[in-house]
């Protein structure tokens, strides 16, 4: 499979999605936060001083998505129709972050899934790490994608 983002003199170029038709698309990202597990159950209590974290990590997420190709310099701005991003508490010290992105567009939504969970992760991060800088992100990674001429693909 050819790289699309290259021109043929080996330049950095955005793929041309002119003639593509507009399909249903849908991206499927995961990823995690492991943390000491006083954090976790500080969040789970709702006493981290910054408020609560996974309801604005929520909303920074689905920000994030929406906001991808500011971001990507190869990503073409999209009209996401759906963005939802879910959160797994898990013993001893672990969030489980999974982010689900569609669009009715000319290309995917797999960097928008990924960026979601990235700055999902970020966020808690960031209204933690007061408490805790010991926190690691780590397994980021496209679970699903559907839609488009290259099918469906599941890990």
């Amino acid at each position: 499979m050819d790289l699309t983002h290259f021109d043929e003199e080996g330049r950095a170029r955005m793929v041309d999605v002119s003639d593509k038709a507009e399909t249903a698309r849908v991206a499927v990202a995961q990823g995690k936060i492991l943390m000491m597990p006083e954090t976790l159950e500080r969040i789970r209590s709702g006493l981290i001083a910054k408020g609560d974290v996974l309801a604005v990590a929520q909303v920074a997420g689905i920000m994030a998505a929406k906001q991808t190709s500011q971001l990507i310099p190869m990503c073409h701005p999209l009209a996401i129709t759906g963005a939802k991003l879910s959160f797994k508490l898990v013993e001893p010290g672990e969030i489980d972050i999974e982010a689900i992105v569609k669009v009715q567009g000319k290309t995917g939504v797999e960097m928008e899934a990924l960026t979601a969970v990235s700055v999902a992760a970020l966020t808690i991060y960031d209204m933690c790490k007061a408490i805790d800088k010991t926190m690691t992100i780590r397994d980021i990674y496209l679970v699903e994608k559907l839609g488009g001429k290259s099918g469906h693909f599941v890990r």
